[in-house]
């Protein structure tokens, strides 16, 4: 997956896509408008990401960022500035997979970002920028160099920028406007008006060639690959209005003579720079928040860890963590990165990997997950997974993955647009023809107008942008929300499901269980079982002893003192109550050991077909009596499944 800068419109995106489909090797392209990334699928033995990248850079455009990578090559990750669509993409990513080492180059358009898988032994960093450089794209850093991410700065000043240029742009429009319409206005009625054509080609420069230097930029890099794009609809439509406007300024008797009327339209080709300057300005802010999904899972994981070195305990960065550290979490704390419980124990949230919203008891050779929370316990573990290896690091890849997919009705999209431009341009070349051989005075003037008109109507951005923008908002809502979805297919398939299996507890209910019933069987009463279970459960941490616990609360019971108290993974609880041997817990302790079930199996039977949990309570080998504990369903639950 690469990160593209310098789309701009559907046409860049199939143009980035069919150079690369063209390259002999390549199994697969796709390219994500929205979120600026191409996705290649190739056979590393015909060709690399070197060549992936020439390609990118003959297309016009550029990759951008270092990390490692599986499989012992490492993986670097920068940002490149100045790319405005999928040709920039493509034109970066063949540039630098020429790099000599490098072995592959992706480069996404949204982000801003260009991974470079290379062998340890390549030209550096530094030929990653002369590349970049050299293609005429901006080198903005590796990710990791400094405290701010490269392609967040980049993003920021693009947009920074595009609102100096749009504010220019809309106060420059407001006074050609009030020239051009000289006569609405009485206090410009005494300007001559040669004057104010001179002026008015003044105050036009700057907005078609400053405010709106983008576009021409943009069509030039398309020129030079032979082909046309969005901003060469928009270059050629302003610049075809500035410049017969200035030849009616400069040189009126070329029109007089002919006997045309001569008009000028520097409020209109001011006006076009301005107002799709606003287009490119809402698309910059669009694209800024692509990430912000992933961006907040990022921010899920703790800054720093704890960690034993030498011998003491330090805090370190969590980049700085390597495999096989001893980390220490206290309770209420996040944890740093994936590993193995070496010693204590704890109950930890793990809702965010899992939804489940009860806490899960780990112990000794437990595993945790990093950005998970430590609810009671301290414990120490050591370190198995780090960096892109963890659990959420494979979350935020899968969104990206999903984020960067095409819906099936995309792919229609971007066929339509890969001979949109070119149609355009006939379409207006046509429009001028006839307007100019069978429509009546002004003919020139008039054909102009009209063939500048369609130039800027036509624009296909929406039509690029709208498919990809959907399902990254779908995919990056869905994931701030816990729901992971696969990509732009499943998201475009949603309407045809017919069945939505859910987790209950925490999804459906409020994931907090609460004690329903106390089932008891000849002369021991319920007030004797709850109390034998709270006594045990006093010493306990696990989720459902508090719910048990809370019950003997409310019955204003106070738990005996117990002895040999020990926690049963995944079972229940032993201690001594009173001199006897007391269990409690779920069936597979009771059938472990050995224990009289007094005609209990029936009773719990019916108790789980109504959705409850059962904890068993026995003393001496034989069961006394049954807790049931129910976590109530959440009331949106009904409204939820209802609407679905």
């Amino acid at each position: 997956m690469l990160n593209i800068r310098g789309m701009t419109c559907a046409a860049c995106v199939v143009r980035v896509e069919q150079g690369l489909k063209d390259l002999e090797g390549v199994q697969k392209a796709s390219v994500n408008f929205a979120i600026e990334k191409a996705t290649v699928e190739y056979d590393s033995s015909v060709l690399g990401l070197e060549d992936i990248a020439d390609k990118v850079k003959d297309l016009g455009y550029e990759v951008v960022g270092p990390e490692k990578s599986r499989g012992g090559v490492d993986k670097t990750t920068i940002s490149v500035g100045g790319m405005t669509c999928a040709a920039c993409v493509r034109r970066v990513e063949l540039a630098l997979k020429a790099i000599d080492g490098v072995k592959d180059a992706s480069v996404n358009l949204s982000t801003a970002r260009a991974t470079v898988i290379h062998e340890p032994d390549w030209g550096g960093v530094e030929a990653l920028r002369l590349v970049v450089s050299d293609t005429g794209y901006e080198f903005l850093g590796v990710l990791g160099e400094s405290p701010e991410d490269p392609v967040e700065a980049a993003q920021k000043r693009e947009l920074k920028e595009l609102k100096i240029k749009f504010s220019a742009g809309v106060v420059l429009s407001i006074v050609i406007f009030m020239g051009s319409m000289q006569g609405w206005f009485p206090w410009l009625r005494s300007i001559p008006r040669q004057v104010m054509l001179v002026c008015l080609f003044v105050l036009t420069a700057p907005v078609v060639f400053w405010v709106g230097s983008r576009f021409f930029s943009g069509a030039i890099k398309a020129a030079r690959q032979k082909t046309t794009d969005m901003n060469t609809l928009v270059a050629v439509g302003a610049f075809s209005a500035y410049f017969y406007s200035a030849l009616v300024t400069f040189f009126p008797q070329l029109f007089v003579g002919a006997g045309i009327a001569p008009h000028v339209y520097f409020d209109g080709a001011a006006m076009i720079i301005t107002l799709i300057l606003l287009g490119r300005l809402l698309e910059a802010k669009a694209k800024g928040k692509t990430s912000m999904a992933i961006k907040r899972l990022m921010g899920l994981k703790p800054k720093t860890a704890r960690v034993m070195r030498e011998g003491k305990e330090i805090d370190i960065p969590i980049e700085a963590v390597i495999k096989g550290d001893l980390i220490l979490v206290r309770p209420g704390e996040k944890i740093p990165t994936d590993g193995v419980i070496v010693s204590g124990s704890s109950s930890i949230d793990e809702s965010m990997l899992t939804g489940e919203s009860i806490p899960v008891a780990k112990e000794t050779g437990g595993d945790v997950f990093a950005a998970t929370l430590n609810k009671s316990g301290s414990f120490t573990f050591r370190a198995t997974k780090v960096g892109a290896e963890t659990a959420l690091a494979q979350i935020i890849r899968l969104v990206e993955e999903a984020q960067g997919s095409k819906a099936p009705i995309q792919r229609v999209a971007d066929k339509v647009a890969s001979i949109f431009v070119p149609v355009v341009f006939c379409i207006a070349m046509l429009t001028f023809l006839i307007w100019y051989f069978f429509v009546p005075e002004p003919i020139f003037s008039r054909a102009l107008l009209n063939f500048v008109s369609v130039l800027i109507i036509a624009c296909p951005c929406a039509m690029g942008l709208a498919t990809p923008t959907a399902v990254m908002v779908g995919t990056g809502l869905g994931a701030e929300n816990g729901i992971l979805i696969k990509g732009g297919e499943s998201l475009e398939r949603a309407y045809k499901l017919t069945t939505i299996v859910f987790d209950k507890t925490g999804t459906l209910t409020m994931g907090e269980p609460e004690v329903t019933d106390i089932l008891t069987e000849g002369e021991t009463g319920q007030h004797d079982v709850l109390k034998m279970a709270v006594s045990i459960e006093a010493v306990s941490e696990h989720p459902l002893a508090q719910a048990i616990i809370e019950k003997g609360r409310e019955e204003q019971l106070a738990p005996d003192r117990v002895h040999d108290f020990e926690a049963l993974s995944g079972l229940g609880a032993r201690a001594i109550l009173n001199g006897k041997k007391c269990l409690l817990g779920n069936l597979r302790l009771m059938e472990k050991e050995s224990v009289a079930m007094n005609g209990f199996n029936e009773k719990a039977k019916r108790v789980a077909s109504e959705a409850k949990t059962c904890v068993f309570v026995a003393e001496e080998d034989r069961v006394l009596g049954l807790i049931a504990l129910s976590d109530m369903p959440k009331a949106s639950a009904r409204a939820t499944v209802s609407r679905l």
